[in-house]
């Protein structure tokens, strides 16, 4: 049985592989990248057939903002996705590898969400089901993302900056979280993000618990205790109204 559900899943990611494609986050070029012939984010879109619109999902690799972790937190969720038929894109956003801190990432996270919301018809996506994945430091800009939403200007010659950033869902994995000089903030990823001296405000605004309201979209956060790179107490301190993840009241 299980040998037989190996097979299938392959035989999806195979076929999922045929309907991959890559395009420019943003065609024109991103913004403070052109002049510079600076590096372009893409997305890599893993479109599948249905007969209704299906939701998707914008995929965010870790990699502490230095890199990306392209296949095991992007390309494989990719795939795996697929196989629950639901549409998705791998976003290659910006990060001090490529030459880039805040807010590239934010931008093009925004900029992620916007595109599949506003060619929801054309991708066959449902527009109110419109979701992102984080993993690690990529968890930090889905939670960043969920929280710093821009509103859409009707009145945009660009259609993709007509139309909301706020994804519908939020899926966390052992996320990256809690800015600042606490005991368990990642500090490789803030200081690839926002260099070693920011200001005190801006680290403040980014610790991504700080930003949680009631405007914040459903939230899944998955943690483990084993985990000695990122603490789970980031996590924790992102669950909202005062509860840690396992449903006990935080003291």
């Amino acid at each position: 049985m299980r040998a037989a559900r190996v097979a299938l899943m392959a035989a999806v990611a195979t076929e999922v592989a045929r309907t991959q494609r890559t395009e420019k986050l943003w065609p024109e070029g991103a913004p403070d990248t052109v002049e510079a012939g600076g590096y372009q984010p893409e997305l890599i879109f893993s479109l599948i057939e249905a007969d209704a619109p299906t939701p998707a999902v914008v995929i965010f690799p870790g990699g502490g903002y230095m890199h990306l972790a392209i296949n095991h937190e992007g390309q494989a969720i990719r795939k795996w996705l697929a196989t629950l038929g639901i549409q998705s894109a791998v976003c290659t956003y910006r990060n001090k590898g490529t030459g880039y801190r805040h807010p590239a990432p934010l931008q093009d996270a925004q900029r992620a969400v916007q595109t599949l919301r506003a060619r929801a018809k054309e991708l066959n996506v449902d527009p109110k089901k419109i979701g992102v994945i984080g993993f690690s430091a990529g968890g930090h800009l889905a939670a960043t993302v969920s929280n710093f939403n821009l509103a859409g200007d009707p009145a945009a010659a660009d259609a993709v900056a007509r139309v909301s950033s706020r994804p519908d869902f939020s899926i966390l994995c052992y996320s990256v979280i809690a800015f600042g000089n606490k005991e368990y903030t990642h500090k490789g990823s803030q200081h690839a993000l926002l260099g070693k001296r920011p200001a005190p405000e801006l680290v403040a605004s980014l610790s991504a618990e700080n930003a949680v309201t009631s405007e914040t979209p459903p939230t899944f956060l998955m943690h483990t205790e084993a985990d000695q790179l990122v603490p789970a107490e980031n996590s924790r301190v992102h669950s909202p109204r005062g509860y840690a993840v396992d449903g006990s009241r935080r003291r």
